[in-house]
């Protein structure tokens, strides 16, 4: 399950582009909490900080203990992130307000485990989707999702239905998405495309 971690957060008054690109020479991230029944604020968070944060985590869907200054402690999912195009520097991150009760949604990244069988007589393995939405409460949240494909022969799809999921962990997508597949040699490939006839 995703870890919560702690994150110091201090109420911003300034807006506006000029004043948030000030905040953020001074090494803040402009930030903002959000969510049913709560009332928003506009946040900064330590920049530093929040990139240590991104850096161990295997995914941006991360739960934390927001600790607002003059606020007290709001459980929160980090909803979005804004990065630079160019320097890829977070420039903002939005903040949704739960409980323990709260559905979130979240893109989980999915890892393929084992040398499937298909694999061993030739075949490659193409990957389509590298991340699956889900839905759960928090404290199911899955880090990542690992998914054993070596029961796969050369042609087989691996479908987010024929997946296993954590407990109150449920994909969003429908059941026959292909998630991956087991493509023929490039040799047996090669081989078809001579003896097929010319159009």
């Amino acid at each position: 399950m995703a870890k919560k971690t702690s994150l110091k957060a201090a109420i911003r008054n300034r807006t506006g582009s000029g004043r948030l690109n000030q905040m953020r020479r001074e090494g803040w991230v402009p930030s903002v909490i959000y969510g049913k029944g709560t009332e928003n604020l506009n946040l900064k968070v330590d920049a530093k900080t929040f990139s240590d944060l991104l850096a161990h985590s295997s995914s941006e869907n991360i739960i934390v203990n927001l600790d607002i200054e003059g606020q007290g402690t709001r459980l929160a999912f980090l909803q979005s992130i804004q990065h630079d195009p160019i320097s890829a520097k977070v420039l903002h991150a939005d903040f949704r307000s739960i409980d323990e009760n709260t559905a979130i949604t979240a893109h989980i990244p999915t890892h393929l485990n084992g040398e499937s069988a298909g694999v061993k007589a030739g075949g490659l393995v193409e990957q389509y989707v590298h991340a699956i939405e889900i839905t759960c409460l928090p404290n199911d949240l899955p880090e990542t999702l690992e998914v054993d494909i070596s029961h796969l022969q050369v042609g087989d799809s691996l479908h987010i239905g024929d997946i296993t999921y954590p407990a109150g962990v449920k994909a969003t997508h429908a059941a026959d998405v292909v998630v991956a597949h087991i493509g023929k040699p490039s040799a047996a490939v090669s081989e078809e495309a001579a003896a097929a006839p010319a159009k």
